[in-house]
């Protein structure tokens, strides 16, 4: 299915400060109306005393409140430079596309919205304070809202405590790869399970191109193509891939058997972005994991344990993947009838993003070679038969490369040999 409005906000930044300012306004106005009615209740039983302590309280909250006013700011700014070097770091050390890992981050979004909403509110609140100190002519005293707004900066409190110790996990390669791998497998869940069948599509009757801007396929609305097909008596096949850059006029979607669906009911289909992303790119996982690999493994860096530890991560991807339909996957309808052939990468096609660029630049580090050797060696004992020849392609493609540039026997069998951590 389309991603939901859900994913697509999360690959923004401005949607929870901006919900949070919107909230906190009608915060706002809640505690200004439970502060007019304490005080009316009050004056109605002639409280006046308690009305005068109230005055005395919040004239000395008053002065917190511009103390968090005036520092707020200061604090945002902090946040924000810090996420900004966090960002640039990250992004030199691994790869430009980890920045997106930030960018969704919730408790760096959380803590900035909730930042923004403890200015905005300590700013609304010290307009309620009124100049009169008659207990019988008051008509607000701001208690409720000034002991929100201190709630509010001891919850800001706890949430840089928050986003700083996650700033600082992101930064770290382990943490990196594992957030990569398990937006990775949800991709796979989401996957259909079931063979798409072998028999064979009705005749294509036409092709529907991409009318919108150029870009990159982000994702396809899965339950409206199934509906429109359905509907249509047709079977809808998406002909490029999720993460295909289309232009306008590419066609995006063949129909077999019947008449076209019409362009109402094919509306809001397909979604184009300028970036790849997670939703239903079953090979982006991969990408970024070899991405990070070869960064670790150019001479200007020189980290090899890194590659060996993206080299976990794709072997367990892989692994997972082995038993699965690949390929092509059909989304049926109600009554169990493939109305949908989506195209996603095959066995072969993630054997090769997952270690044709790693072997290659691998040659040169034993650690790296050697655990290439156990990787392949145990996805060779986990895949079926018919999955085999691409693992016994790159096994054979390194050790070549690996005779071909060490001239030393001893050193040649050292760094073939399988070892899960690279030099144990």
């Amino acid at each position: 299915m389309l991603s939901p409005l859900r994913e697509h906000l999360r690959d923004t930044f401005w949607f929870a400060p901006s919900a949070a300012l919107v909230l906190v306004g009608v915060l706002w106005q809640l505690a200004y109306w439970l502060d007019t009615a304490i005080v009316e209740d009050l004056q109605g039983e002639r409280e006046y005393e308690t009305v005068g302590d109230l005055i005395g309280v919040v004239d000395d909250l008053k002065t917190v409140i511009t103390t968090v006013s005036s520092a707020m700011m200061t604090f945002i700014g902090v946040v924000f430079s810090i996420s900004l070097v966090a960002v640039q770091m990250a992004s030199g050390q691994f790869t430009p596309r980890v920045v997106r890992i930030f960018v969704r981050s919730r408790i760096t979004k959380l803590t900035f919205a909730v930042f923004l909403a403890t200015f905005a509110l300590s700013l609304l609140v010290l307009t309620s304070y009124s100049g009169e100190t008659d207990p019988q002519l008051v008509d607000s005293v701001p208690i409720a809202q000034s002991l929100v707004t201190i709630a509010m900066v001891a919850l800001s409190l706890l949430l840089f405590i928050a986003y700083v110790n996650a700033t600082l996990r992101l930064m770290r390669v382990g943490h990196v790869v594992d957030r990569i791998t398990v937006e990775a497998f949800r991709v796979v869940h989401k996957m259909p399970r079931g063979e798409r069948g072998q028999e064979p599509l009705p005749v294509e009757s036409g092709q529907v191109g991409h009318s919108g801007r150029a870009g990159v396929l982000r994702d396809v609305n899965i339950a409206r193509l199934v509906r429109a097909a359905r509907r249509q008596g047709v079977v809808l096949r998406l002909i490029p891939r999720i993460g295909d850059f289309v232009v306008p006029g590419t066609p995006v979607l063949a129909v077999h058997g019947g008449r076209e669906p019409s362009r109402g009911a094919l509306g809001y289909t397909v979604s184009v972005g300028v970036e790849r992303t997670f939703h239903q790119d079953l090979g982006f996982g991969l990408r970024q994991l070899c991405d990070i690999a070869l960064r670790a493994l150019s001479p200007a860096v020189n980290d090899p344990t890194t590659a060996v530890q993206c080299l976990d991560r794709i072997v367990q991807l892989l692994a997972e993947l082995a038993h699965r339909p690949l390929g092509a996957v059909g989304h049926r309808d109600r009554k169990g009838e493939v109305r949908l052939v989506q195209p996603v990468p095959s066995w072969e096609n993630l054997v090769d993003l997952g270690f044709a660029e790693i072997r290659v630049y691998a040659v040169g580090s034993p650690q790296v070679t050697r655990r290439i050797v156990a990787a392949l060696d145990e996805l060779l004992r986990l895949a079926p038969e018919r999955r085999r020849p691409p693992l016994l392609r790159h096994r054979a493609l390194l050790v070549h490369a690996v005779e071909r540039e060490v001239p030393e026997t001893a050193e040649r069998a050292f760094a073939l040999e399988a070892d899960r951590q690279g030099i144990g």
